[in-house]
């Protein structure tokens, strides 16, 4: 388990993007099996209902402060150099970071094609990226066998980064479940950033992410499949004010 501040019982990383790039070499240096989960208020809310997956957060070498919602709440509570260690940005910032340290990126989810156009817009962005292989899991469950030829196939890429973007909470219980039998050192679950950077979807202005108004840009354009998720947030800051307050505990099991 890291250490981190306790949010509804989830251990969030109060940290800098610089933070996680460092934390980040050293795993690749030192070859430690680890992973890394991005997290803004509604996936706290998901571990907050589901022991398992808080559990799952909880072992991850880092939680990051993904939404702004986090962010402001550490900062509330004495971590004012927090920032907001957001997936697309993360994976950017990891691609340039590692060009001259030589890393090798795997590509693993999205939608059929996502994952390759998502290669392309990247390797066209920093000349020189390594993109070792895509893959896209097929939907649904995946039996043994084919969870099986998947690891082989990452592996035999030999990355140093595999990124996932399956969406919370399938990535982190992907990662969770697969570490011990990938040989990267390093994996990354950042969701949407797949479809963002790849261009399949838009992504808020920044001036909306900087006020934490990026959920509602989002609402906007994918109401049906956002509202269940969206509609949360009252209740998470009512339980976080429980927290805040000392009416309420929530233990990071």
């Amino acid at each position: 388990m890291h250490t981190g501040v306790n949010v509804l019982g989830v251990l969030i990383s109060p940290i800098r993007m610089g933070d996680a790039l460092r934390a980040i070499e050293k795993w690749v240096i030192e070859r430690r099996g680890t992973y890394v989960t991005v997290t803004p208020a509604h996936a706290v809310m998901d571990a907050y209902y589901d022991p398992e997956l808080r559990r799952f957060f909880n072992a991850s070498g880092l939680t990051t402060p993904d939404g702004m919602a986090v962010v402001w709440l550490l900062r509330l509570q004495g971590h004012r150099h927090v920032e907001r260690v957001y997936g697309p940005d993360l994976m950017e910032e990891v691609c340039r970071h590692g060009l001259e340290r030589g890393y090798r990126h795997f590509l693993f989810g999205g939608e059929q094609g996502v994952a390759q156009l998502l290669r392309t817009r990247l390797c066209d962005r920093f000349a020189g990226l390594s993109i070792v292989g895509t893959l896209t899991p097929s939907f649904g469950a995946v039996s043994v066998e084919e969870d099986l030829a998947i690891v082989d196939k990452i592996n035999a890429a030999r990355p140093d980064v595999v990124w996932v973007g399956l969406g919370t909470p399938k990535q982190e219980r992907w990662m969770a479940a697969h570490l011990g039998q990938l040989t990267a050192p390093v994996m990354i679950g950042v969701g949407a950033a797949f479809d963002f950077l790849s261009g399949r979807k838009p992504q808020a202005p920044r001036w909306m992410q900087r006020i934490g108004m990026e959920w509602f840009f989002r609402l906007a354009t994918e109401p049906r499949r956002l509202w269940p998720r969206y509609r949360q947030y009252p209740w998470f800051a009512l339980l976080v004010l429980s927290q805040i307050t000392g009416l309420r505990r929530f233990p990071a099991d």
